[in-house]
Parts: structure tokens; sequence; C-alpha cells
């Protein structure tokens, strides 16, 4: 049980479930709440920020779960759309995985508040944002609490546009990520500008996100860099956006040494940090360095740890199957919707253990790295003052919606000056 202690968390219980956790789990012990509540528990303990892990597959959600109760902290459970979209390469997706945090919180006995996030759903041209409007309900009618807007992928004004025209199909108590700037790694930085315009233009709207994710210098999957985030472009950033109350959103966290995880959790205003890449080869019992990334041998193959994660035999039918279909390094994340039903198959102390390898690399980065220990009691705490699913916005419209008319907005992002990166395939 949370510290915050049992009456707390049964006040937290009754009103703290957002209208579609508390219909679709009438019944349910598990604290699934807006991602509102997590991002201001890091922001009112101060210098922390939460893993937001994607549940790749089930033993992934199980570790995460455990290693925050074990932590106290207030978590993050999310899907990419690459990962659980319509066209995914995981079993878990958009669709059940709030089915699969329920579950596992029930029987595992889990207490801190969890958000369940729908991460990166992306807007790549204007002819993808009708079906989002018919898809993104159907999102928060499966329980997710959490999305992410992200059409990065566009020009300013348009991706500035399309946040606004999508606003509407997401709940007002619902936690909103935004993102400018796609994740390349070193190349197409963000800038100060840009992410000024877009965070203005939707406070002009009445849009308040409650993160904001950056290109500050990592990449997404596997990647052995000695750059990775730029603390200190990060960090001027967010002093830029601080009058509109946003957090930030740290993608591609698995390319990152832990001293320059700490530095982002105590010098900028990051509070939800992804971790993808690293869980998913974890729980396999592939072997990682410091940073997340999983190590390889001489020939260019992963290390797998012998008697930890899957059985070997599984893995060298995970590699041969990987091999037919010529897939090596960051691709192996394609293995995860063929052999979900195989890993779910294999025996109980395989799975237990291959949670387990989640649970003490994620308790790790809560406690040590992340700062997000007991954050689960704030969290509490605030939902019950609340008295509410909803605690509102961080801030209030600064903005004179005039001056973010279309025409306007095309306007002002013709003055902006940019350097996008290279074009290609940077999702999750």
């Amino acid at each position: 049980m949370s510290s915050s202690g049992s009456v707390d968390f049964h006040k937290a219980l009754r009103v703290g479930r957002p209208p579609n956790v508390a219909r679709l789990f009438p019944n349910s012990k598990a604290l699934i709440v807006s991602g509102k509540f997590i991002d201001r528990a890091m922001l009112a303990k101060g210098q922390a920020m939460t893993i937001a892990a994607n549940g790749r597959n089930h033993t992934i959600i199980r570790g995460v779960l455990a290693a925050a109760q074990r932590a106290n902290a207030a978590i993050i459970i999310e899907i990419a759309r690459s990962e659980g979209g319509a066209n995914a390469y995981c079993a878990v997706n958009y669709w059940n995985i709030a089915r699969q945090v329920d579950a596992v919180c029930n029987e595992l006995g889990i207490t801190v508040p969890v958000a369940v996030h729908a991460d990166h759903y992306g807007i790549k041209k204007s002819d993808d944002i009708w079906p989002a409007k018919v898809e993104i309900p159907t999102l928060f009618e499966a329980g997710l609490t959490s999305m992410a807007i992200d059409a990065s992928h566009l020009p300013d004004d348009e991706n500035l546009l399309a946040n606004i025209e999508l606003n509407p199909f997401v709940p007002k108590w619902a936690g909103l990520e935004t993102e400018v700037g796609e994740i390349k790694g070193k190349q197409g930085l963000s800038t100060v500008e840009e992410a000024l315009f877009l965070i203005r233009g939707l406070n002009a709207h009445g849009i308040f996100p409650d993160w904001i994710a950056l290109n500050n210098g990592t990449t997404h999957g596997i990647e052995k860099s000695d750059s990775g985030i730029q603390v200190d472009l990060t960090a001027r950033i967010h002093d830029a956006l601080e009058p509109y109350g946003v957090s930030g959103a740290q993608h591609g966290t698995s390319g990152n040494n832990s001293k320059r995880l700490r530095d982002i959790a105590t010098w900028t205003r990051t509070t939800k940090a992804n971790v993808a890449t690293a869980l998913q080869m974890i729980s396999w019992g592939v072997k990682v360095d410091d940073f997340g990334n999983a190590e390889q041998d001489e020939n260019g193959e992963f290390i797998k740890l012998k008697g930890q994660g899957v059985t070997e035999k599984l893995w060298e039918e995970m590699k041969a199957y990987a091999k037919v279909q010529g897939w090596q390094g960051g691709n192996y994340k394609k293995l995860n919707l063929p052999f979900e039903n195989r890993i779910m198959g294999q025996p109980r102390s395989v799975r237990e253990r291959m949670a387990k390898g989640v649970e003490e690399f994620v308790y790790d980065l809560l406690v040590n790295v992340f700062n997000a220990a007991d954050t689960a009691s704030i969290c509490i705490e605030d939902i019950v003052r609340c008295g509410s699913f909803d605690p509102g916005p961080k801030v209030e419209r600064i903005e004179e919606p005039e001056e973010w008319t279309e025409e306007k907005i095309r306007r002002k992002a013709r003055l902006i000056e940019s350097d996008k990166g290279p074009a290609g395939d940077f999702d999750d």
C-alpha cells in the first residue's frame, strides 16, 4: 500500500479515476489516472521525472509496475503508434494496453497511480487528420488516460494547425503531449523559436499541453553515441516555455548514460522520460550497458545472458526468424508481434525472471537516476485534495487568439529559421 495510507488511496480510487476507466473497470482497485496528475507529482517533488515505459510485451508491463510499487513512484505505461497502432509490430496495442495494466495492478496489488499513454500518435500528412478524428476517441474508449499528438513530421505551421484541429477529440481531463522536431539525434535539433511558436499558438486556442517533446539530441532505438541529450539546449527551451506551464517529455533515453539522465532531471523541467528498447532487450535476457543499449559481440550479434530472459531455445528461434526476415539491430523490435504468444507459453519461472529483470532495471532508474521515489504519495495526496479526476490546466490563456488565426499562423511560420534535419523514417 502507498505510504499515503489506505484511507487516501481509497479516496483517490473513488474520485481520481477518469470516467472512461471507471466505466471499463467498475470493480477495479487499480488507480489509473490522468497523465496530468503524474506530471504534477514530479513537479511537486522537484527535479524529478518518471519513466514512461513502452510496454512492448506483457512481461515489461508486469516488471515496470512491480518496480513502481517498490519505489512508491507514480508511473506511466505507454505504447507508441508504430508499436501498437493499426499497423503495429507489437501484440500490446492502443486498445488492449489499459486492460493489461488494470489486470496486472489488481493481480499484483499495485497501489501507485498509473497513467496509460498513447505515445507518438503520428500525423505525417494532412490526409492523416480525418482518420485520426475517428480513431482517437476509440483510444480513450479503450481506457487510455493520456496521449501525444505528434505532428512533428510536418512544417511548423501544419504541426500547430494539426494539433489545434485534433484537440477536440482528446478529453480535457487527459494528459496531453505535443512535439516539435522529429527525434533525429544530433541533426535537426529543435530551437527555442520553434518550440515557442507551437506552444504560444496552442495557448492562444485554449490548449495547454502538459508536455512537449523536442529533438534535443537523442534517437529512438539502439544508438551508441557520445552526444545524446543536449541538456543545455533543453534547459534553454524549457526556460523560454516556463510562462506556459509545459513540462518536458524526454524521448530516446536508452541512448544516454545515468549521469546525463540525472542532469536532465536536475537542470530541466522534464517530468516524463520514455524508455522502450532497453526494456524490450532486458525482458528477452539481452545484455545492456549503462546507456541501456544492447551489447553485441564481434560478429554484431546481441549477447544473450544465460539463465536470464527467454529460454535459450526460444532465443535461438527468435534469432533464426530475424535472420530469415533480414532483421538486424533495431529491427529486432519486429520480433515482438510474432513471438508474444511463444513468450507467454514459456514456463512461469521464465516469464517471472523476464519481468524481474525489467523490475530491477526500472527500480534503479526510478530511485537512483530519475528521483521519482515517493512521488506516488504526492500524487495520491494531490488527487484527494483536488477531489476530481481532472486537476485542470496549469496555466491560463495568455496569448491573444486574434493573433493566431490560420492566416497569421502561416505568416509567422514563414519567418522561422530552422533546420529540420534529413528526411527519413524516425519512428520509435
